[in-house]
């Protein structure tokens, strides 16, 4: 696995754990489909189904995180989200996408900033 990917996979574990911790409950991770992959779908604490995009940085000095969440990132999102809820019977949720930015620690866990509602 390249430095990338694993980079990317520890993130996605972080936010999942902090996810739970926040009182969230895990439905996928990964999913995939022809349109796309959505990292984590969870459900918040109010029921509110919540796509979330997972941005990992080693650091932030080129650029934030959430900024490589594009126009065009949005549109792939939103598409293989509306895939998501006809497979699953869920259209009639309530529904938002989130982004969480990870900046990985040398020690312990890292720092995450949570944005519910990004786009």
């Amino acid at each position: 696995m390249d430095e990338r990917k694993r980079l990317g996979n520890q993130g996605e574990e972080a936010v999942t754990r902090w996810l739970r911790r926040e009182g969230y409950q895990l439905l996928a991770s990964q999913y995939r489909c022809r349109f796309g992959e959505i990292d984590l779908i969870v459900r918040s604490r109010e029921g509110i189904l919540c796509f979330v995009e997972v941005k990992t940085r080693s650091s932030s000095r080129f650029s934030a995180p959430r900024e490589a969440v594009t126009p065009a990132k949005q549109r792939k999102l939103r598409t293989t989200a509306q895939l998501y809820l006809a497979q699953t019977g869920q259209g009639e949720c309530l529904c938002r996408f989130d982004v969480a930015e990870v900046y990985p620690a040398p020690e312990g866990e890292p720092t995450i900033n949570y944005i519910a509602n990004a786009f």
